[in-house]
């Protein structure tokens, strides 16, 4: 009984002597490499697009360039428009150039012409009272005096009327003025961002001066003898004010406007107008005068010469008034038009006009109460003293003079 019981026993513990070697073999699984889709990063207008139901087929880069592409554009149109009108104003250089030398010989060979004819006639008729006698020979000369006294006459009254030399003061005015205007489209072009509105103020610059200076003669002449001596004016009058200067980098407070530059300015205003063109007002007053009593003097000498020179051999007063009279008819003509009264009348026309414009340009500055509207005070300040031809400090203390109310001197320096 003891020996069956313990065989399972020895058997068992052989068991337990031995080494288990069991392994449990997991199959590897293969490597996942998970990758998750990216979002779509849209911006604010797209994704309200997409809220409100709207499917935007062109891709905002190309939206963006559309508008880019729209402002080139206008760039482009504003500067190409600048460009034309800069080629028609270097035109009207040129023309304006060649018809004031054109005038300018017109009042040469004019004046030369008439007081060779004046001076012929009063010959002849001194030779017909000497000669004395009738016939054939003192008619020949009474009748060529006459005929050569009379065609003096109409081309002085034409003459006269038209002014050469104040044609030609004109002509260089204009000139001078549209290469003004030429460099100032050639600086905003190279320097500044041209805009529409600058196109229309340059298209409105030079339609003023064109109506200022024109060309023809007949039916838009300006009026060589008027009731009363005023300025030129070759701007428009409804100019708007100029805007903040392209050259001005970096913002200012105040723009460069400060209360005394503002009190300088209305004092240079004041001196500008009391001395300045009040004296070329005066000035111009007395040529115009002068100019009209030369204007009526001359054609009225040479038609009495005419009418002595065709009496001549009846009576001794005849060859008398028809020889005095063309020698004072030739000197009159040679003081008008070989002194150029005219040119002087046009001169004072144009000088008056340029202290008026810059008086109007102060004002119209000083107006506008948004200082960054104006042009920038000390530009501003720099260039009124360049176009009075004084430096900065002059320009300050003719101010304080105008103040104290000790001011006697004119604003300008140049002229």
């Amino acid at each position: 009984m003891a020996s069956v019981l313990l065989l399972p026993s020895s058997s068992s513990s052989c068991c337990c002597s031995r080494k288990i070697n069991a392994a449990i073999h997991v199959p590897k699984l293969p490597k996942l490499s998970l990758s998750l889709p990216k979002i779509p990063m849209r911006n604010l207008g797209e994704e309200l697009n997409i809220r409100d139901g709207f499917i935007n087929t062109i891709p905002v880069e190309k939206i963006n360039h559309v508008i880019e592409d729209r402002s080139y554009y206008s760039t482009n149109i504003v500067t190409t428009q600048l460009y034309a009108i800069l080629e028609a104003v270097a035109d009207r250089v040129e023309m304006h150039a060649n018809i004031g030398e054109q005038r300018d010989n017109w009042n040469t060979l004019l004046l030369n012409s008439i007081n060779m004819m004046i001076l012929t006639a009063a010959t002849m008729a001194g030779v017909a009272a000497t000669a004395g006698g009738i016939g054939m020979p003192l008619l020949a000369l009474k009748l060529s005096s006459t005929l050569l006294y009379s065609v003096a006459t109409g081309m002085l009254l034409i003459m006269n009327k038209i002014q050469p030399s104040q044609l030609a003061e004109e002509q260089r005015n204009a000139t001078r003025l549209f290469k003004q205007l030429q460099s100032q489209i050639q600086t905003l072009l190279a320097i500044g961002t041209p805009t529409q509105e600058n196109v229309k103020e340059v298209m409105e610059k030079v339609l003023a001066l064109d109506k200022a200076y024109p060309l023809p003669l007949l039916g838009a002449m300006l009026e060589k003898f008027p009731a009363k001596f005023e300025p030129a004016v070759w701007w428009p009058k409804n100019q708007v004010l100029q805007k903040k200067n392209f050259l001005h980098e970096g913002k200012q407070c105040n723009n460069g406007w400060t209360e005394e530059l503002e009190m300088e300015m209305r004092e240079i205003v004041k001196v500008v107008e009391r001395k300045d063109i009040e004296d070329y007002v005066r000035l111009g007053n007395l040529a115009l005068k002068i100019n009209k009593t030369l204007a009526i003097s001359g054609p009225l000498l040479t038609g009495i010469a005419a009418l002595g020179s065709a009496f001549v051999g009846n009576g001794s007063w005849a060859p008398i008034v028809a020889v005095a009279a063309g020698a004072l008819a030739s000197t009159v003509n040679a003081f008008e038009h070989g002194g150029q009264v005219g040119m002087v009348i046009e001169m004072y026309r144009n000088c008056g006009g340029f202290f008026q414009l810059l008086q109007e340009s102060i004002e119209t500055t000083l107006e506008e109460r948004d200082l960054e509207k104006r042009e920038n005070g000390e530009l501003f300040e720099m260039k009124v003293a360049l176009k009075l031809g004084r430096s900065l400090s002059q320009l300050r203390e003719l101010a304080r003079k105008s103040a104290s109310s000790h001011v006697d001197e004119f604003a300008s320096k140049l002229f």
